[in-house]
């Protein structure tokens, strides 16, 4: 159970692409209404026309939103992913759940800090907000996620900045997670 939770919960992603980030991220926050949707059956996200939707399933994703690249030296897209993960059985609650990510960040992230984590509430009920950094490979990056147990299941919405570039994309990743609706 806690080796399949590391393994969904430490995902990164690499891909390659051009384009600008901050002139992205400004432009995109400005023109919301022009935000594609991606509806599934149990849920529904909004993202800038701009991001690339992939829906493959790596690493056991339901879908990745990639930003495009800063610049031809860029070598990491922003992104945000959506794991759903099974807990028939296992007796996890949002609290349980929090506990044992909490604990693989710390020993499963090189030089990890948790920066924040707390309980909130938006459209979709109680979840959990967890920001912290780490590094992954040659990457220094920031993870946003939020947690919600559901049903026996856990809906974990990450969004992954490199960490120079957090305060750029900071407020269009927010945006991105806070359009997330899970559907009741």
């Amino acid at each position: 159970m806690i080796k399949n939770l590391t393994t969904l919960l430490l995902i990164v992603f690499i891909s390659c692409g051009q384009t600008t980030g901050k002139q992205e991220a400004k432009i995109a926050q400005k023109n919301i209404s022009n935000w594609k949707t991606l509806k599934e059956s149990n849920y529904s996200i909004q993202y800038p026309d701009n991001w690339d939707l992939n829906q493959v399933g790596q690493m056991g994703t339901k879908f990745i939103l990639f930003s495009q690249l800063d610049s031809s030296n860029d070598n990491f897209r922003e992104n945000v992913n959506l794991i759903i993960q099974d807990l028939s059985g296992k007796n996890i609650d949002l609290d349980k759940y929090v506990e044992i990510t909490e604990g693989q960040v710390k020993t499963m992230i090189s030089n990890s800090s948790l920066i924040e984590s707390k309980r909130e509430k938006n459209n979709n009920g109680e979840f959990h907000k967890m920001v912290y950094t780490g590094d992954q490979g040659v990457f220094h990056l920031t993870f946003e996620q939020y947690f919600w147990v559901i049903n026996d299941k856990a809906y974990v919405l990450t969004f992954t900045s490199e960490q120079n570039k957090f305060s750029s994309y900071k407020s269009i990743g927010e945006q991105i997670l806070n359009s997330f609706l899970l559907s009741k």
